[in-house]
């Protein structure tokens, strides 16, 4: 009989752990959908008095090898995207970016590849962007000198900045349409 009791006690204790969870991710992912752009707090980047902050630059290699700057865009504004190939999430919403590159030929999305050499290489991320059939230019940042630049901790982020260089909007996280496209808003108006 104690056996049986105890049993049960476990039983309604599992399914209030279960009911816990769902009720807490439920609440999280209402909270988390559409709503992960951050404002700028102010950096040691601060470009002016209007809270505006200048982008840091870096350089990169196109596909074709070629070195690249942020600061070759300059006129433009910039969808700035950092993924690997091995990061779920990140291809989760490439599709997304593909859309977002068709639809906002003015913005350049720079689709910067973390290309450590050892768990992304510039192989593997030309394969998998070739086998999906995406249409932006990929970049590949082999020195992590952008990576580092914009102190990226976690896959996929992305950072929105306007024609004249500011960092206007950023998003740590995996971002849907309807947010890429508030953050596009945000760096074309």
């Amino acid at each position: 009989m104690k056996n049986k009791i105890k049993w049960i006690i476990i039983a309604v204790a599992l399914v209030g752990v279960i009911a816990g969870a769902a009720v807490l991710y439920h609440v999280m992912s209402r909270d988390y959908a559409g709503n992960n752009l951050m404002q700028n707090s102010q950096t040691q980047n601060q470009a002016s008095e209007d809270n505006e902050y200048a982008a840091p630059d870096f350089t990169v290699l196109g596909a074709d090898g070629s070195e690249v700057k942020l600061s070759d865009y300059r006129g433009k504004p910039v969808v700035l995207n950092f993924w690997a190939t091995w990061c779920y999430y990140c291809k989760v919403e490439m599709p997304d970016f593909d859309k977002a590159y068709e639809k906002y030929p003015d913005v350049q999305f720079l689709m910067v590849n973390a290309t450590d050499g050892v768990q992304e290489t510039i192989t593997s991320a030309k394969e998998y962007i070739e086998q999906e059939g995406f249409g932006f230019d990929i970049f590949f940042d082999t020195e992590l000198e952008a990576v580092n630049a914009y102190y990226v901790t976690g896959f996929p982020s992305t950072f929105f900045i306007d024609k004249d260089g500011n960092l206007v909007t950023r998003s740590s996280g995996m971002l849907d349409f309807e947010t890429l496209e508030k953050g596009i808003q945000m760096i074309t108006e």
